[in-house]
């Protein structure tokens, strides 16, 4: 992994594809033990978790479905502060067991948003996978019941994470160089 530029922005290696890979397996047995026999639904939250719920999903062995949704409150490398539904949910969810797959939890701001949309249709259960989250930025506080990353509050590309629409095609993850 070396340096990359984007947008006249500068990004240095963080989380090499072996980890991230290593972390989505491990996760992706618990889950099957949480979940033996109770079918869950999966809700990957597009357009950023799609090679983590890609890669977590090859990694199911029980019974489950997956859908998608998509979420945005990013412009760039700054959150907009709104949340916007572009793509809405098709699944009835009432009394199933729903794991929100996200790839990253900074503010809370959108899970803070949409979890309440998504209890108000009563789930028998209803918890959060996510790939990276950035407890330091985190502005509305919530429960992450899977994690496979805790990082610093740095900007991140790769792995399905964009800067302005590219980058998510990396396989590895980068941080903006000298950013704090």
């Amino acid at each position: 992994m070396s340096e990359i530029t984007l947008f006249n922005k500068v990004f240095e290696p963080y989380l090499p594809e072996s980890l991230i890979q290593e972390k989505i397996y491990a996760l992706a047995e618990l889950i099957n033990s949480d979940y033996e026999g109770k079918k869950p639904l999966f809700i990957a939250v597009l357009n950023g978790s799609f090679m983590f719920a890609s890669d977590l999903f090859k990694s199911i062995t029980i019974e489950a479905e997956i859908c998608f949704i998509k979420l945005a409150s990013y412009k760039g490398s700054k959150s907009t502060g709104q949340v916007i539904t572009a793509i809405g949910l098709d699944i009835d969810i009432t009394n199933r067991h729903i794991i929100i797959l996200e790839d990253i939890i900074d503010t809370g701001k959108t899970m803070h948003e949409f979890m309440p949309q998504l209890q108000n249709q009563q789930p028998a259960s209803l918890k959060v996978a996510v790939l990276l989250h950035k407890p330091d930025a985190t502005i509305f506080p919530m429960p992450i019941d899977y994690c496979c990353f805790s990082i610093p509050n740095r900007f991140v590309l790769g792995f399905g994470l964009d800067y302005d629409g590219f980058g998510r095609n990396l396989k590895e993850i980068y941080q903006l160089k000298g950013a704090e």
